[in-house]
C-alpha cells in the first residue's frame, strides 16, 4: 500500500467545478466500481495527472486500467507505457496526491502498478492519438 501521508485541504474552486476536458467527457475511459458520487471526482483527479514524457493526461494515454472504491479504500490499477519508464514513481505519487485532494480523508488510497495486459497505443483516447499524429 502506498500513500503514507494525507493532504487535508479544502478543495479549491477549480477542483470543485470540473472544467475543460473533464467537464466535456463525464464517462471514464476505464472500468469503475464504486459510489456514483465519487466517480467524477476520481476521473477529474486522474485527468490532472500528466505523463511528463508525452505531456498528456494519464487517462488520455490509457494508463488507468481500473478503479474500485469500497467504504474503506480506493484501489487504482495503473500501468506505464514501458517497464523502463523513468517517471513511474513521479506518476504514482501524483495519482496519490490528486486522489487525496479529491476524496474523503477516511479513504485509504492504494495505487497498484500492473503490467498485464501490456499497454499499447490502442488504449489511448482518440484525442491523444490525434495529438501524437497517429
Amino acid at each position: 500500500m502506498r500513500c503514507p501521508f494525507r493532504v487535508n485541504r479544502a478543495p479549491s474552486e477549480a477542483q470543485a467545478q470540473p472544467t475543460g476536458v473533464a467537464a466535456m467527457d463525464l464517462t471514464p475511459p476505464f472500468p469503475y466500481a464504486g459510489p456514483e458520487t465519487l466517480r467524477q471526482p476520481i476521473v477529474d483527479a486522474l485527468r490532472r495527472v500528466v505523463d511528463p514524457e508525452v505531456a498528456m493526461s494519464i487517462v488520455d494515454v490509457g494508463l488507468i486500467y481500473d478503479v474500485s472504491v469500497t467504504a474503506a479504500k480506493v484501489h487504482v490499477l495503473l500501468t506505464m507505457t514501458s517497464a523502463a519508464c523513468p517517471v513511474t514513481d513521479l506518476i504514482v505519487e501524483e495519482v496519490e496526491t490528486e486522489l487525496d485532494r479529491a476524496l474523503p480523508p477516511e479513504l485509504l488510497i492504494q495505487v497498484e502498478l500492473v503490467w498485464q495486459p501490456p499497454w499499447s497505443p490502442d488504449r489511448m483516447s482518440e484525442r491523444s492519438r490525434r495529438f501524437m499524429g497517429w
